[in-house]
């Protein structure tokens, strides 16, 4: 199992509450998924409709996409994708079914369809496991953070 940088940690324990797991901001959510991610690749090969229905936004600089629950792809852009945070949907460019970094984009769209903004020209692909994420996911749940008793002493070493 990979480590959960230990500044992420904290934050969430930080932030947490003492009856729900904490929310991650978009920038730990990434750090999160960074840390499971591989190396970067050449290509990976893309389903129909894997763009439009499993997708995970991670900010304005990145997002995951999942061929099975288990297995996706970390997409690292460019540059920043103004309209992901708020897009609906996603449509990813590709050719004959393989999506090629520094080639492909991925287009943020409303609920209707339409082009939310131009679109985001995708820099690197880093596999993703999903098992590690899930695992991570489920470790920051279990921590909580709750205020001491009013009056309580520290114990003498």
């Amino acid at each position: 199992m990979k480590w959960i940088p230990l500044a992420l940690l904290g934050a969430l324990l930080a932030g947490g509450c003492a009856h729900s797991g904490p929310t991650l901001s978009p920038a730990e959510r990434l750090e999160l998924y960074s840390a499971h991610a591989g190396p970067p690749g050449a290509s990976f090969p893309i389903g129909r409709v894997a763009g439009a229905n499993r997708w995970t936004p991670l900010g304005d600089q990145a997002l995951a996409i999942w061929d099975t629950p288990r297995r996706g792809h970390l997409l690292e852009f460019r540059s920043r994708c103004t309209g992901l945070p708020i897009a609906s949907s996603i449509t990813i460019s590709n050719s004959m079914g393989m999506v090629n970094p520094r080639t492909d984009s991925v287009q943020p769209r409303a609920a209707n369809g339409s082009a939310i903004s131009q679109p985001c020209r995708i820099g690197s692909a880093r596999p993703l496991d999903g098992n590690a994420i899930t695992e991570a996911k489920r470790e920051l749940r279990e921590a909580s953070v709750i205020e001491r008793e009013p009056g309580v002493v520290p114990e003498e070493e």
